[in-house]
């Protein structure tokens, strides 16, 4: 009789987003007649700028012809985009990445659930608190994570690193000693950043201690001021302990176009043995590359249209992130983040947990946001909304939840 891996039976309920998108469709069933704004799920709804799709209609135009026709994917990926992401995300930066370094994929998500495969079951991992949903579950599906408290909704063998509104939604440097830390920045969930010092310290922690640093920075792209870093490899010794993964998701509107990537140094080791072969070896073996034409759009995000194109799109997300956070704080909402990135995080009113508040705003105004306890225990009583959607129905979202 064949068995089942038991870590998956130990995940408690359903991923975060699909519980929302059935609560959210049920409600949309009985109330047709309801116009739901959604700011929920971190989805953007801008079309891809004018430069990216002429990159891939001549790339669909090359795939139909015998002489520029493309199979498979290199195992990183190919070398015209590798090199356009060393040079302007990094070197650009002062960052030492070589473009042999970077590994493509099909998106953030999926190397940040799939990078723990390379580490012993035995490491302790570290996570913010609030943290993305898929950082602890991956960990729990690998049997990493020890046993679920659901009177404290933790994990026994996970080090949780509050980050709450006394110290700015920032992660302090943890009591216990982790193996892996993941860190966001600027953050999902709670749009909080830190400055390039604060991340030294903790690049000089984990080289102390041994430990590896996961640093997910899909949501760079909308950092506006000058002090917080772009990059983990901004800092000086980054190099032998952390791992940086990135998105086209959210800078670029990839989110149904699928396109992300991971650097791994040559220089991080543990021992004789350099996690860039590991990772080499697990990328060749269990993914067969993003899609040709796709990586010929990632490379156009990189022209000069490209980037005037897309500098002028985040802009319009964040002129939604700037309404939404100027206005509830008129309203009286204690809120944050919406500076540096396109989420915002505001306190759930009149003492309601963070479900309770989801409920009422479903259905007194007819918005979708996301609860902050789905993040994490310290994200209970708080509450995230994006700022992907249009701007005029951000307008009006808030517009409603002000007048409740």
């Amino acid at each position: 009789m064949f068995q089942l891996n038991e870590n998956y039976l130990k995940l408690p309920g359903s991923y975060l987003f699909s519980t929302i998108g059935k609560k959210v469709n049920a409600y949309a069933a009985a109330h047709p007649e309801k116009k739901i704004i959604r700011l929920g799920i971190g989805d953007v709804t801008q079309p891809l700028a004018p430069a990216i799709i002429e990159a891939m209609h001549k790339a669909v135009d090359e795939m139909g012809k015998a002489e520029t026709f493309h199979g498979y994917a290199p195992d990183l990926g190919y070398e015209f985009l590798r090199n356009a992401i060393a040079e302007n995300d990094y070197k650009s930066r002062g960052c030492e990445v070589a473009a042999d370094e970077i590994f493509i994929s099909d998106g953030a998500k999926c190397d940040s659930g799939n990078i723990q495969e390379i580490f012993s079951r035995d490491n302790k991992i570290a996570v913010c608190d609030p943290v993305y949903p898929v950082y602890v579950d991956s960990n729990v599906m690998a049997g990493r994570t020890g046993t679920y408290d659901k009177e404290t909704e933790t994990w026994s063998d996970v080090i949780y690193m509050p980050c709450v509104a006394e110290n700015g939604f920032a992660p302090e440097l943890p009591k216990q000693t982790p193996d892996l830390i993941y860190l966001c920045f600027p953050n999902n969930p709670t749009g909080a950043t830190i400055t390039k010092a604060q991340l030294q310290e903790w690049v000089d922690y984990a080289n102390k201690v041994g430990a590896v640093i996961i640093y997910d920075a899909a949501y760079e792209a909308y950092i506006a001021e000058a002090d917080v870093p772009h990059s983990i490899y901004e800092c000086e010794g980054a190099r032998t302990c952390a791992i940086e993964l990135r998105s086209f998701s959210k800078n670029a509107g990839f989110t149904g176009v699928r396109l992300g990537f991971t650097v791994v140094p040559k220089d991080l080791k543990c021992g004789d043995v350099a996690l860039h072969s590991l990772w080499a070896r697990r990328h060749g073996t269990k993914y067969n590359g993003a899609p040709y034409i796709v990586q010929r759009a990632g490379e156009a995000v990189y022209s000069e249209a490209g980037k005037a194109q897309l500098k002028e799109q985040v802009a319009y997300y964040m002129k939604n992130a700037h309404y939404i956070l100027n206005g509830l704080r008129d309203a009286g909402f204690t809120v944050s983040g919406g500076v540096n990135a396109p989420y915002i995080w505001l306190k759930a009113p009149n003492g309601m947990t963070s479900w309770e508040f989801f409920d009422y705003l479903l259905e007194k105004v007819n918005v979708v946001g996301t609860p902050g306890a789905g993040f994490g225990p310290s994200g209970e009583t708080y509450f995230r909304l994006t700022a992907f959607g249009s701007y005029e129905n951000t307008v009006e979202a808030v517009d409603r939840i002000r007048h409740i």
